[in-house]
């Protein structure tokens, strides 16, 4: 009887399967989602809170929509692209999936030598992509009193390096912006809140367009 008893006590613990182990929860992985905003002061908000800059605002729609992108504003006031180029490096962080360029305002604006600011952007790109980073660039356009030919050279630079590097171009950054009294600060260059609204938008309607985000 003894015998039985231990026997069927045995039978019982081989019929019970022990609970599994939990298993551990994946460590999070660190995914590449920020689109690094890399400008002058046009970017960086000048006159305007950090927080309504048109970066600030990209990042906001997009937390609110759960698109699972991140904005990163690395613009810099004063930046030329001959300063970029020097100090790129710092901002090409692993996370950073695209970097959108908006920079050579200034070399325009203080009438650089272009092919210089050519040869800079150039480089800049592909200091970017060599780190498999997506590009994005923007166009600049300078004032008609800077003459003809280097106002029209300036604008050319920029689909130039698109076709040269492969990249998509956004045409001109302040388009509907650019001389609009109501779109910029009292020094009549650097865009307003409402100026910085209607960026963000066109931004937008851009990477929509080309489908940048999906």
């Amino acid at each position: 009887m003894r015998r039985a008893a231990l026997l069927a006590l045995a039978l019982a613990a081989c019929e019970k399967s022990p609970e599994a182990p939990e298993a551990p929860a994946p460590a999070a992985k660190a995914g590449r989602n920020v689109v690094l905003f890399v400008g002058d002061s046009l970017t960086a908000g000048y006159g305007v809170a950090p927080d309504a800059a048109f970066p600030a605002l990209l990042g906001e729609r997009w937390a609110k929509e759960a698109v699972g992108y991140r904005a990163r504003n690395a613009g810099i006031s004063g930046a030329t692209t001959a300063g970029v180029l020097e100090t790129l490096d710092w901002a090409l962080a692993p996370e950073v999936d695209t970097a959108f360029l908006c920079i050579g305002a200034n070399d325009g604006l203080r009438g650089l030598d272009l092919g210089a600011s050519q040869a800079n952007l150039s480089s800049i790109i592909e200091k970017i992509q060599a780190k498999g980073i997506r590009v994005v660039l923007a166009g600049m356009k300078v004032p008609p009193n800077y003459g003809e030919d280097y106002s029209r050279r300036f604008e050319a630079m920029y689909p130039d390096l698109a076709r040269k590097h492969g990249v998509k171009l956004m045409p001109f950054l302040l388009d509907g912006v650019a001389g609009k009294r109501g779109s910029n600060l009292p020094d009549g260059i650097h865009p307003n809140e409402a100026g910085h609204r209607r960026i963000a938008a066109n931004v937008q309607d851009f990477l929509d367009r080309e489908r940048l985000l999906r």
